[in-house]
C-alpha cells in the first residue's frame, strides 16, 4: 500500500508537469514544433547526465548484486513482452501489424518510467532502471528495429546500439561504479543539476503531445484498441504473475515492473512517420496509454506488493497443511 501511496502522489505531480506542458502549446506560449528539439535534449543530454550521475555512489556489494539482478530480471520480462506480442500478433493482418506489435513490446521507460522511478526509489532506482534500459535498448535496436524496417543490416544495427546515448552513459556509469574513479565534487554536482532536467522535461514533452493529439477515432480503430490491451494491461499482468509464481520480490523487482507497465515507446511515432506506416494510429496509442498510465501506474504499483506476497503466503500455508 505504501509504494501505490507514494507512486500515486508521484503520478499527481507528473500529472500537473503534463498539464503545464499542454497548457503552453495550446495557450501558444510555446510552439508545438519545438517538442523535437526538446526530445533531443532529454535523450543527448539530460538522461545521459542523469544515467551517470546514478552512478557516481559510493561501491558496495549489495549494490552490485542488485545490478547484476537488474539486468537478468530485466532480460526475463521484456523477452517475455515480446513472447506474448509475437503470439498474439500472429492473428493481426493489417500492413500496420509490425509496429503495431513494436508498440506492445517496448514501453516508454525513459519518459515516463525514469521520472516516477527517481521520485519513489531516487538515485539508487536510477540506478537498477538503467539495466532495464541498457537491455530494452539492445532488443529494440536488433529485434525491433528488425521487425519494423522488415530487414536487419548487421552493421547499421551495431553501430547504432554503440552510438546509443544511454547505451554509452551506463558503459560509462559503470565503469566510474565498479573501477571506484574519484569523481570531482564540481563535476558530480552538474551532472546531478543535469539530470534533475529529466523529470520537469520529459513531461513537459508528454504535454506538448498530448495537445496535438486528437482521440475521436480510438474506439473505432481495433489495432488501437489491441495496443492498450496488451501494452497496458496484459503484459504488466503476465509479467506480475510471472514474478509471484517465481518468488521474486524486493526493490529491484519493484522496479523493473513498473518500468515494464509503462506506456507505449514515444519513438514509435517517429518509427511509424520513418518508415511509412499510420502515423496517425500510432501517434494516438502513444498519447492515449500515457493518459491511462496516470491511473494504471499507481494501481499497479499497490498490486505489485500485494500479488506476490499473497501467492508467497498462499504457497507456505498449502505448504505447511500437506
Amino acid at each position: 500500500m505504501e509504494l501505490a501511496i507514494i507512486t500515486a502522489q508521484q503520478v499527481g505531480v507528473l500529472f500537473l508537469l503534463i498539464l503545464a506542458g499542454f497548457i503552453c502549446v495550446k495557450s501558444g506560449a510555446v510552439k508545438a514544433d519545438s517538442k523535437k528539439a526538446f526530445s533531443d535534449l532529454l535523450i543527448y543530454f539530460v538522461v545521459p547526465a542523469m544515467i551517470i550521475n546514478s552512478y557516481i555512489t559510493e561501491y558496495n556489494s549489495e549494490q552490485l548484486t542488485n545490478l547484476i539482478s537488474a539486468f537478468k530480471l530485466s532480460a526475463i520480462l521484456l523477452i517475455l513482452g515480446l513472447v506474448i506480442t509475437m503470439v498474439l500478433g500472429l492473428k493481426l493482418k493489417n500492413k500496420n501489424a509490425p509496429i503495431i506489435k513494436f508498440s506492445c513490446i517496448f514501453s516508454n521507460a525513459a519518459y515516463m518510467g525514469f521520472p516516477l522511478i527517481q521520485a519513489v526509489f531516487g538515485n539508487d532506482g536510477l540506478l537498477y532502471a538503467s539495466a532495464f534500459l541498457t537491455i530494452y535498448n539492445i532488443l529494440m535496436w536488433t529485434v525491433g528495429y528488425a521487425m519494423i524496417s522488415r530487414k536487419a543490416d548487421f552493421k547499421a544495427v551495431v553501430k547504432t546500439i554503440v552510438t546509443t546515448p544511454v547505451i554509452i552513459s551506463v558503459i560509462i556509469g559503470i565503469l566510474i561504479f565498479i573501477l571506484r574513479i574519484p569523481v570531482p565534487n564540481v563535476i558530480h554536482q552538474a551532472f546531478s543539476t543535469a539530470g534533475s532536467m529529466n523529470t520537469p522535461l520529459s513531461m513537459f514533452i508528454t504535454g506538448m503531445m498530448i495537445a496535438g493529439s486528437t482521440f475521436e477515432r480510438i474506439f473505432k480503430n481495433k489495432l488501437l484498441i489491441f495496443t492498450i490491451a496488451v501494452r497496458m494491461f496484459l503484459i504488466p499482468a503476465l509479467c506480475l504473475g510471472l514474478f509471484a509464481l517465481l518468488g521474486v520480490k524486493g526493490i529491484v523487482a519493484d522496479i523493473v515492473l513498473l518500468l515494464e507497465a509503462c506506456p507505449c515507446a514515444a519513438i514509435t511515432s517517429a518509427f511509424a512517420v520513418h518508415f511509412g506506416y499510420d502515423e496517425d494510429t500510432l501517434a494516438c496509442s502513444v498519447v492515449i496509454t500515457k493518459v491511462l498510465s496516470i491511473i494504471t501506474l499507481p494501481i499497479f504499483s499497490y498490486l505489485i506488493p500485494s500479488v506476490i506476497y499473497n501467492y508467497l503466503l498462499y504457497t507456505q500455508m498449502s505448504f505447511f497443511y500437506e
